[in-house]
Order: C-alpha cells, then structure tokens, then sequence
C-alpha cells in the first residue's frame, strides 16, 4: 500500500515542522511493520512566510496552490499524490505515532472506503473546554467529522468528487458524508478511529473572543454562510498566528 499525506498549509511557518516531525515519526513506524510506504506532500496555499522552506527541509514534496482555499489545496495535493490511499492532515495537528499503522490496518479492510480520526483539543480556558466537549458530543450524534485528519482510498476521493472548492467553512464534514453516503449504497464502511486522537492546535479557541468561538461554530451560521468567503477571513486573510 502507497500512502500520500496531504497537508495544506496557509502561512503555517510556525507549526507545519512538528507537525512534519510527527508525520515523519508515524511514517517510520508504519514502515517498520508492514508493507507501506508514505509520501508527504505540503501544499502551500499562496503563504507570505516560509511555510515552504520549512517544508522543504524536512523532506516534504511542496506544491503551490495560489488560491486561497482549503478545499482547492487539498484537492491540489491529491492531484499531485502518487499513493492510492490519500490521508489529509491540517498543518497544526499533531499526529500520535501509531496513528498511520492503524489507519493502514483500517483501510486493508477491502470493504472500508475511507474514514476519520477523533481529535484532543485542550484549549486553556475551562468554559471553552466545556463547550468544545458538547461539540464532540453533537459531532459524534449527527456524523460531523471534521478534516483535522480524515483518510480515504484514491479511487473513492475521484468518485465523490473530492473537497467542495465552493464551501469556504464545513467542507471536510459534507466530504466525510459523501463518503458515508457511498459507503452505505454500496454496502460497504467507513471508519472514525477514535484511539489514537491527534492533537490539533487551539490558538483560535485561546485567542478568539467567546463571542466569536460561539458564533464561528454555530451549525447554523456555517449552513448559511459556508459559501460566502467575506465572512472567514480568520482562516483566508486574517488566520490567528
């Protein structure tokens, strides 16, 4: 099994190396204990810093994707990607070491199509704590499995038509749908990996104003606004650093 990770990155200077540095020590353990093999690729998704340097020296393949948008970096990078398992990782998630042998192990299941992996978020403010946790509650409810790490074969990333380009917000939870959509008429399973969970960054959570934390992540605000650019500016122009 060949294995392309994707990383899309949007002036990541700060985080994309350890979380190169996880991937890489994943990588490796993989590699130990079965037969597989890992590509890295970073897309730089029109940076104004040294994500790509950073990339670079540590053996990440780099390619650039001058739009702005997560959805079009992801889809660039699977483009790109010479494996035919397809595993996407935000650039400030960090990744358990035994995280890609168990998704390896999942997808050797012919019938699994894809899947997710749960996240740890620990931001420092206890309410905040409080309300990312009924978050993973409705998450775990309702099938919203967001695209801190989400992992899909090739063929089934072609099929559903990959990440949505025109969804600036929630594109990872309707492309975890799609899969569990054609996973289901095909009588086939997707997988949420709930151990081990990788460990994304919470600096918006730690630097946002509460108001903003409740209003960015209100269900029903994303419904109505996820194709309006104009209203995300924190991850397109503005990103918390």
């Amino acid at each position: 099994m060949h294995m392309t990770i994707v990383v899309p990155a949007f002036d990541e200077e700060a985080y994309i190396g350890p979380t190169l540095d996880a991937l890489r020590a994943s990588a490796d353990h993989l590699s130990a204990r079965a037969d597989a093999d890992v590509e890295i690729i970073v897309v730089d998704n029109d940076s104004g810093d040294e994500t790509a340097s950073v990339a670079r020296n540590r053996r990440a393949k780099v390619v650039r994707e001058p739009v702005r948008n997560i959805a079009r970096a992801r889809n660039t990078g699977a483009r790109h990607a010479r494996g035919d398992l397809l595993v996407f990782v935000d650039a400030d998630v960090i990744v358990p070491r035994m995280l890609l042998h168990q998704i390896h192990v999942a997808m050797s299941d012919p019938a699994c199509v894809g899947g997710g992996v749960d996240v740890d978020c620990r931001p420092r403010r206890p309410l905040v704590r409080a309300y990312l946790r009924a978050w993973r509650l409705l998450g775990r409810l309702t099938a919203m499995v967001q695209g801190a790490t989400q992992f899909c074969r090739k063929e089934t990333f072609d099929r559903v038509g990959g990440y949505d380009e025109g969804a600036w917000i929630g594109e990872d939870v309707a492309f975890y749908w799609r899969l569990e959509k054609l996973a289901k008429g095909e009588r086939r399973t997707v997988r949420l990996l709930r151990r081990p969970r990788v460990r994304p960054s919470c600096r918006r959570f730690d630097k946002w104003p509460l108001w903003r934390i409740l209003l960015w992540t209100n269900p029903l605000f994303i419904a109505l606004f996820r194709r309006h650019k104009a209203v995300w500016t924190g991850w397109y122009r503005d990103a918390v650093r």
